[in-house]
C-alpha cells in the first residue's frame, strides 16, 4: 500500500474517531440534561427533603458510598422527596454541610460512615427537631447511655456476613492462605476481619490468614495504591484468595488479583468485594462480594420519614434481615460449586437460629 493512501486512510480514521467522541458527549450531556429536568420537575412536586453527606470516598467508589447512594437514588425514584447530596472534598467539609442541611430545615439528613460519628453527635444536639440517620454510627442522648431520638442509627452484623464468605475463601484456597486488607484499623473493621477468620477456620482449622491495615485516619479510605500493595504482599506470601473491608483503597486489591492472570480459564487469585455487589468490577477475579445492604436500610429510613414513622435509635440489619449476605451472579456462579454454597447455606441457617455464635469484635 502507497504512503499516501495509508495517510488518507489515518486521516478517514481518526475524522470518524472523533466524530463518534463528539457523539458520545452529546449524548452524555443530553442524558445529564434530562436527569436534572426530571429531578426538577420532582422537586416541583416534593413533600420532603432529604440531604445525604457522604464519606471522603465518594458516591462513586463502588463500595459503601455507592451502596448508600443507590438507596436514596431509589427512593428519589419512587417517593415524592427531594435529594440533595454532598461529597466533601476532606473530613473537614462533611459539618459545614450537614449544619447547611439542618439550617434549611432539611426532613432528613443521612451522614455516611462512623466517622460522621462525632460530628452528627453535635449537629444532632443542636438541632433536635430535624430528624437525622447514620450508616455504621451510633448516636446517644448526652448520657452516653441512650440512644438519640432524632437519630436512626443503622448499623450491621457484619462479622455474620464475613463469616460466610470466609467458608467459601476456605473452600475454594489451594494454599491454605487467604488474605485480608483492612481500611482504617478500627474495631468496626476488627468485625469484617474477625468473622472472615471464624469463618475460614470452620472450614479448615489450620488455615493461615494474614491481615494488613492502610492506616490509622480517614485517609486509609481512598488510597487504592497502598491498597494493591497490601495485596501484593499478601499475595507473595502465599495468599490465594483476599478479602478487602476498606472502601475505595480495595480496590487496589482488585487490580493486584487480576495482575497474576488466568490458567485455563480461571483465574490464579481471587479477591472478595464489600459492601456492594462488586463481582462485576473484575469478573472472574472476584469470588464472591460480603454485601451490606446499606441501600435498603437506607431507603427504608427516607419512607418512614415520609410516612410519618420514623424511630430513632438502633436499627440493626443482620442475615435474619437480610441486611448481610454474600453474592452471587452470573460474574462469580461458575466459580462457586454447589456443593459449598450448600455448606454455607447450612451455616447461615445456623447462625440465624443461633446454633453457631461468630464473635463481634466490637463487642468485645
Amino acid at each position: 500500500m502507497k504512503k499516501g493512501t495509508v495517510s488518507i486512510i489515518l486521516v478517514v480514521i481518526i475524522g470518524m474517531l472523533g466524530t463518534l467522541t463528539t457523539r458520545l458527549v452529546r449524548l452524555r450531556i443530553a442524558k445529564s440534561a434530562s436527569e436534572e429536568k426530571q429531578r426538577s420537575v420532582r422537586r416541583e412536586s416534593c413533600q420532603i427533603k432529604v440531604g445525604i453527606v457522604f464519606d471522603i470516598g465518594g458516591k462513586n467508589d463502588r463500595s459503601f458510598n455507592a451502596a448508600a447512594w443507590e438507596g436514596v437514588r431509589r427512593a428519589e425514584k419512587d417517593l415524592p422527596i427531594c435529594l440533595y447530596d454532598v461529597e466533601p472534598g476532606n473530613p473537614t467539609s462533611i459539618e459545614p454541610a450537614m449544619r447547611a442541611f439542618a439550617e434549611k430545615n432539611f426532613d432528613l439528613i443521612v451522614g455516611v460512615g462512623f466517622a460522621q460519628g462525632p460530628i452528627m453527635q453535635k449537629v444532632a444536639d443542636d438541632y433536635p427537631n430535624i430528624k437525622f440517620a447514620i450508616v455504621d454510627g451510633v448516636i446517644f442522648e448526652k448520657d452516653g447511655k441512650t440512644p438519640k431520638q432524632n437519630v436512626a442509627s443503622l448499623v450491621f452484623r457484619e462479622h455474620e456476613g464475613s463469616f460466610l464468605v470466609g467458608m467459601i475463601a476456605a473452600s475454594k484456597s489451594k494454599t491454605g492462605v487467604l488474605g485480608f486488607v483492612g481500611g482504617m484499623d478500627i474495631p468496626l473493621i476488627h468485625r469484617f476481619e474477625t468473622g472472615f477468620e471464624e469463618g475460614a477456620r470452620s472450614v479448615n482449622p489450620n488455615i493461615r490468614v494474614i491481615d494488613n491495615y492502610v492506616g490509622v485516619t480517614d485517609s486509609a479510605w481512598n488510597n487504592p495504591g497502598k491498597g494493591k500493595e497490601l495485596a501484593l504482599s499478601q499475595i507473595g506470601q502465599g495468599a490465594d484468595v483476599i478479602f478487602t473491608a476498606a472502601g475505595n483503597s480495595g480496590l487496589g486489591a482488585f487490580d493486584a488479583v487480576e495482575q497474576y492472570g488466568k490458567t485455563n480459564g480461571e483465574a490464579n487469585r481471587f479477591v472478595i468485594g464489600v459492601d456492594s455487589n462488586q463481582n462485576g468490577v473484575k469478573p472472574g477475579f472476584v469470588l464472591t462480594s460480603m454485601i451490606k445492604r446499606v441501600d435498603n436500610a437506607v431507603y427504608d429510613v427516607v419512607k418512614e420519614v415520609l410516612g410519618g414513622g420514623f424511630k430513632g435509635g438502633f436499627h440493626a440489619f443482620g442475615l435474619d434481615k437480610d441486611g448481610v449476605a454474600y453474592a452471587m451472579d452470573d460474574n462469580n456462579k461458575s466459580l462457586i460449586s454447589e456443593d459449598i454454597l450448600k455448606k454455607v447455606e447450612e451455616a447461615k441457617n445456623k447462625i440465624v437460629a443461633g446454633e453457631i455464635k461468630v464473635t463481634d469484635a466490637m463487642a468485645k
